[in-house]
């Protein structure tokens, strides 16, 4: 099977995706993250058609070609929303499948905890759910590592991300996966974020989820929410990964639910799904198609 594109209206917008399988297969929407397109997903939206899945990879708010968000929303809130929306869409009234890389970890989460019955399996990759504190916070080592997020909560951060043909995206996926030849993900992470709009879209994220610590009540809450979901996650997280560590997990501030299996991709940095496809795809496989 070859992917081919589908345009899809969603409350009142239209969100551009890859789409791979039978039309009648059961969904598999597949999120992608920063900095980042749909093709990253490439190796992953074969196996998943091959066995009988309809793999369906949105152009995620504000990336191209689905463009800046009219409402001007990106906020994780949002994010979920978009994705149970597209399940409304797509889906033929049968629970899907979700899968998350990154900022699409986090869409996964949110859209779980909105409407959970709305997925029968789910995984999630390179960026844990937190509770007490953001990801950015939960270490010197890891604060390191996400000084890219603080440049890009600046108004200055679509420039940055302009830069020099944007050179920042090609060294964040150096820095991030290690020795992983990412000279064809670079440039489509380029084409999803070059049109008017779109990199100040991708800045959005951080400035509209800023790293600030929540309330007490706030952090009771999420973890309570977060560990109560009940639908099948398999966690993912690259053991060399160089944007978020393997070492965050083990710090108390991730919450992960009770429902999660975590597996460690070894030889794999941030972009795990694109150095290790087969070893992803094995694993996806085994838990969503699992009874």
């Amino acid at each position: 099977m070859t992917a081919s594109s589908l345009t899809v209206d969603v409350g009142g917008r239209t969100i551009w995706a890859l789409t791979e399988g039978p039309a009648d297969g059961v969904l598999a929407l597949l999120l992608h993250g920063f900095p980042d397109s749909p093709h990253t997903w490439r190796h992953l939206m074969g196996p998943l058609a091959e066995a009988g899945y309809r793999a369906v990879a949105p152009a995620m708010r504000g990336y191209a070609p689905s463009g800046p968000a009219a409402d001007g929303r990106y906020d994780t809130g949002t994010l979920g929303r978009d994705v149970n929306d597209l399940h409304e869409a797509l889906s033929g009234g049968r629970p899907g499948v979700l899968i998350g890389h990154d900022w699409g970890a986090d869409a996964v989460y949110s859209a779980l905890l909105a409407e959970p019955r709305r997925w029968s399996a789910a995984v999630a990759a390179a960026d844990p759910p937190m509770a007490e504190r953001p990801v950015d916070l939960v270490s010197r080592a890891q604060l390191r590592r996400s000084w890219y997020s603080y440049l890009l909560q600046l108004g200055i951060g679509p420039q940055l991300l302009r830069g020099d043909d944007f050179a920042l995206v090609a060294d964040l996926w150096a820095d991030w996966s290690p020795g992983y030849d990412a000279t064809e993900d670079v440039q489509h992470a380029k084409a999803a974020l070059a049109p008017p709009g779109c990199a100040e879209a991708a800045a959005q994220y951080y400035v509209q989820d800023p790293t600030a610590l929540p309330s007490d009540d706030e952090s009771r809450r999420v973890r309570a929410a977060l560990r109560a979901i009940d639908v099948p996650l398999l966690y993912l997280h690259g053991l060399r990964d160089g944007c978020i560590g393997v070492d965050v997990l083990d710090e108390p501030a991730v919450a992960l639910p009770a429902s999660a299996h975590v597996q460690i991709i070894d030889e794999a940095g941030h972009f795990l799904h694109l150095e290790q496809p087969g070893q992803v795809a094995r694993l996806v496989l085994e838990h969503v198609t699992r009874p």
